[in-house]
This record gives structure tokens, C-alpha cells and sequence, in this order.
């Protein structure tokens, strides 16, 4: 019989934003686990503790971006954020993500997100048909750099929540709608590349940003809307310069 003394099992503090609106907060007690991540952590308060909760989450290898939650006062994938790295004093506090209204718990509606997205000039309009032989365009091109530097964003919607312009103006459209209308400002097969910088700086479009950089720095796959941002800015100075 083994009679050596066994090791109490270490607790996580985990607070957890409920409701709707504000919201208040519940605390609850999860085991403290090797590798543990934070969605690991809200899925184990769900199954074990509190069935009522609400939250998003898909592939669960920092694919989809739909764990996104706020963990500690930052926005972050939950599926790739480990307790280790996050946690204070054994607590972790997890919100919904910031500047996008509540549905319950810690899902957001992200409607107003696509919609900038979509008034910011996002939708590819190509000039080829089907019938035409794919665009011949090199990779080493200058344009084609710009844009694939920032097209791998999957609208996790990190930077949006990131962003005090879109806290300070709720029409601002936001670092994601940006960065992805420098793509295809930059994209060679677009039918209207002037058109989306027409959108793009228009109203509280890109001249609204104020450049503090926050969308770069929490970006989950290390983009920099920021660099995007800049990049429509020069573009619509130089096109203003030459008259266009």
C-alpha cells in the first residue's frame, strides 16, 4: 500500500464576465493543468461547472480566430494563449472582446465589424472572366509584396477590439476593414483600385487613425494594419499631388 503523501492539487482562479450589457462577473475554481490554455480553461467551466455559458470556438489551433476573448485586459485567441503565460497570482479574468455589443457571455456581435469591413472597399472585383487565362503577376512585383504582407488576415476582429480610435469614434472603420482594403489597393487584377481608396479615406476612414500601433501589436498572426494604414494615407496624398 503506498502511504506517501499526496500532493494537493493546484486551483486556478478563473473570473468570468456573464450577461449581457455589462455584465457582471463570476468566479469560479478550475484545476490547474500542465499546458493548460485559456479556451481549455472556459471550456472546462462550461462542461463542468457552468452549462450556461456562452462563447465561440471552432478549430482550436489558431486557424479560425473565432476564440477570441479578452484575458487579463487583452484581446487574444484564447486557444493559443496559455495559462502560464497570463495568469496573475493565480487569477485569470476573462471578457468578451471590447468595442462590439454584447450577446451574452463572451459572444459579441460582429455585425457593424463586417460592415466596415465591407464600406471600406473590401469586395474583389476582378476584370477577367472565366474564359480568360489566369493573370500573369510575379511574385517579386512591388504591389504584389505590399499585398501579400497583409493578407493573411482571417477577421478575429483582436485588432478592432485593440483599437482606442474605434472606442473614440464609432465610425472610425477600423484596422482590419483598412488592411484589407490595401490589399486590394495593391492587388493588380482589381478592377478599381482607385475606387477603394476613395472609400478607404473617406469620412473616418484611414486619416482618422492616429497611429498608436495597438492593432500590430496584438495581432495574433503579427500583421501590421498600422503599416497598411500608412500605406493608404501616402497613396491618397500622392494621388491627390498628381491630381487624381
Amino acid at each position: 500500500m503506498d502511504t506517501s503523501p499526496t500532493t494537493e492539487q493546484r486551483m486556478l482562479t478563473v473570473r468570468i464576465s456573464r450577461g449581457t450589457g455589462r455584465g457582471e462577473f463570476a468566479t469560479y475554481s478550475v484545476p490547474w493543468r500542465e499546458n493548460q490554455t485559456i479556451l481549455d480553461v472556459v471550456t472546462e467551466v462550461q462542461r463542468r461547472l457552468e452549462p450556461t455559458l456562452s462563447y465561440r470556438f471552432a478549430c482550436r489551433v489558431g486557424v479560425c480566430g473565432s476564440c477570441a476573448m479578452t484575458v487579463n485586459g487583452k484581446p487574444r485567441w484564447t486557444c493559443r494563449t496559455h495559462v502560464s503565460r497570463v495568469e496573475e497570482d493565480g487569477v485569470i479574468v476573462i471578457e468578451p472582446l471590447r468595442n462590439m455589443p454584447r450577446i451574452k457571455d463572451l459572444v459579441v456581435d460582429m455585425t457593424e465589424f463586417f460592415q466596415k469591413w465591407r464600406k471600406a472597399g473590401s469586395t474583389f472585383v476582378g476584370t477577367a472572366t472565366r474564359n480568360d487565362p489566369p493573370a500573369n503577376v510575379s511574385p517579386a512585383s512591388p504591389k504584389r509584396k505590399k499585398a501579400d504582407a497583409a493578407i493573411e488576415c482571417i477577421n478575429c476582429g483582436v485588432c478592432y477590439a485593440a483599437c482606442d480610435v474605434v472606442s473614440w469614434d464609432k465610425d472610425y472603420l477600423g484596422p482590419a476593414a483598412l488592411n484589407r482594403a490595401w490589399t486590394l489597393f495593391n492587388d493588380e487584377r482589381h478592377a478599381d483600385p482607385k475606387g477603394v481608396l476613395r472609400q478607404a479615406t473617406s469620412g473616418s476612414g484611414c486619416n482618422s487613425c492616429h497611429t498608436q500601433g495597438s492593432c500590430m501589436t496584438h495581432c495574433p498572426v503579427s500583421l501590421s494594419p498600422t503599416g497598411s494604414i500608412a500605406g493608404l494615407k501616402k497613396s491618397a496624398l500622392l494621388q491627390f499631388l498628381k491630381g487624381g
